[in-house]
């Protein structure tokens, strides 16, 4: 039972974090105007200029401004490489330097969930919320929404050799299609996107910004969460770093914690709320128990294959000549296409690594482009990228706390291609992809030549090595706090921190398992659902 709201505070619920997830809650739980809400986002505004080209995710991740600039640790199934670990520090959060792909995953994803002991969680459950959010661009489908705020479109360009892949996946089986997200994804097509006519379409753009017109909306800005305050058992607000100083903020129903799969963990272990032994071994006085906090973590490890081709045309050859440049800022400036409104990744293809795999457990992102890393220049000479990432991953990592500090990062341990499973796929993920390029007749009068991993890597041992020379992260992180009602769930079916009333979790940490494909869309989902569920616990208990 819900107690009443507390008369010494000003605020009914607060959120903490204004990426995808809380600017969705922000918007869905000040609309009747009945309840005050604060929102707390550690970055600042999104009032710079590569927030808002698509391209400008390259200038994003990695700087400050932007991002948290998270490393992993060293990890064995990389070869003791350590990666970068991009997340967004600014109202949209991710979606505000992602690469803007619209991507619900596999009916069989969410179906497994309700299976996992999470009722209301199945795919007949979460499709009419993603409708919901949605305003796709097109003809009316009942598979998809029309009027919400999240915009998905078209991309504004081509490149014929997306047009080649495409056909030579055909080749391979992996038959054409329009439609990733109706529930099954295999097949090869060009990704939706979360733009408005060429332009990055956040969820701040979407759902904080209308909201916060509302007067019972109020955002605080550069406004850092140290730690929850519990009292009496029972979560009462949060201690916060704003303005140059430090205060306390009280809540009068819930704290609702949107922080993201490496935040949101790392914030409960800091207030004491986590593996007992974790927390004592950093000082930190344990509060709740409640092991399974940052364990679980799932993410999609990105194989990135590159191949050189002679007589297509290629962003690399474009964008290393000035008036190729000059054409591109031309082109984006006059209509708002081309080359500067381009997602990182262009096609797509869902596809059966081998045979025994019921549904596509592989997916492409194929790319007109290459480079050695994001960041650095392009190659001089003409290539793309394949890049292909095992969907369902076995590895399991985690997020914990370093230091009772909560200025210094957490670790963050993915644990890369450590399971069998994962190893195998990866093997089969980049002979698939050889011949898909090497083998087909839609590449053969291109000359393809294969430049990373290289024809060298032939055997599984090799491949496996191979893999985790080129694997880095496609920026998928979740289950950190995953939804379940066993020992090591954080959260239950209603998204309730376990054992401690006056906390909720929303955001893609509660997945109990990793969806088939990019996770931002059904982050939006999880926090409708988490709204939902809000404001009915709400009037239930006034």
């Amino acid at each position: 039972m819900q107690p009443s709201q507390s008369p010494d505070s000003p605020f009914d619920f607060i959120v903490v974090g204004a990426g995808s997830a809380g600017c969705t809650l922000a918007n869905r739980l000040t609309a009747s105007g009945r309840y005050k809400v604060l929102v707390l986002e550690a970055g600042g505004r999104d009032d710079w200029i590569w927030f808002h080209i698509p391209v400008g995710y390259l200038y994003a991740m990695g700087n400050p401004r932007a991002d948290w600039c998270f490393k992993t640790e060293p990890e064995e199934g990389l070869n003791g490489r350590a990666l970068n670990y991009p997340r967004g520090k600014v109202i949209g959060g991710c979606s505000a330097i992602n690469g803007m792909i619209y991507m619900r995953g596999q009916a069989a994803d969410y179906d497994h969930w309700r299976q996992l002991g999470n009722p209301g969680w199945g795919w007949d459950d979460v499709l009419p919320t993603f409708i919901k959010s949605e305003h796709r661009e097109g003809a009316p489908d009942p598979k998809h929404g029309k009027g919400g705020e999240w915009r998905v479109e078209r991309q504004r360009l081509s490149w014929k050799i997306l047009d080649v892949f495409r056909q030579a996946a055909g080749e391979q089986g992996i038959p054409p299609v329009d439609d990733f997200n109706a529930g099954d994804n295999e097949g090869v097509g060009y990704f939706e996107v979360n733009q408005r006519k060429g332009v990055r379409w956040s969820a701040a753009r979407a759902f904080l910004k209308p909201a916060l017109k509302r007067p019972n909306l109020t955002l605080w800005t550069h406004a850092q969460v140290l730690r929850l305050i519990v009292e009496g058992g029972r979560v009462t607000g949060a201690e916060i770093r704003h303005q140059g100083q430090v205060r306390t903020v009280r809540v009068g129903r819930e704290v609702i914690l949107s922080a993201g799969a490496v935040n949101s963990p790392h914030l409960l272990q800091l207030s004491g709320i986590g593996d007992p032994e974790l927390l004592r071994g950093h000082g930190v006085e344990v509060v709740h128990a409640l092991p399974g906090v940052g364990e679980n973590l799932q993410d999609h490890l990105q194989l990135r294959l590159i191949f050189g081709v002679e007589g297509l045309p290629t962003l690399n050859i474009t964008a290393n000549k000035l008036l190729g440049r000059i054409g591109m800022g031309l082109q984006y400036a006059a209509f708002r296409r081309g080359p500067m409104t381009m997602a990182p990744s262009q096609l797509g293809a869902f596809a059966k690594s081998s045979p025994e795999h019921a549904t596509a457990n592989v997916e492409y992102h194929v790319q007109p482009l290459s480079l050695d890393r994001f960041g650095e220049p392009l190659h001089s000479y003409p290539a793309f990228t394949a890049s292909v990432c095992n969907l369902r991953p076995q590895s399991r990592g985690h997020v914990r706390l370093k230091s009772a500090d909560p200025t210094q990062a957490p670790a963050i341990q993915p644990r890369y291609l450590t399971a069998e499973a994962d190893r195998r796929v990866a093997v089969d993920a980049i002979r698939l992809t050889r011949r898909i390029v090497l083998e087909s007749r839609a590449f053969a009068p291109y000359r393809p030549k294969e430049l990373m991993p290289g024809p060298s890597y032939a055997s599984d041992e090799e491949l496996v090595h191979a893999a985790g020379q080129i694997g880095t992260t496609i920026f998928h992180p979740v289950s950190t706090c995953r939804m379940g009602d066993d020992p090591m769930a954080v959260v239950d079916a209603r998204l309730r921190l376990r054992g401690m009333p006056g906390l909720r979790v929303a955001d893609a940490s509660i997945m109990p398992t990793i969806t088939s494909g990019n996770t931002n869309a059904p982050t939006i989902m999880i926090a409708e659902k988490a709204a939902e569920m809000i404001l009915e616990d709400a009037a239930g208990y006034a």
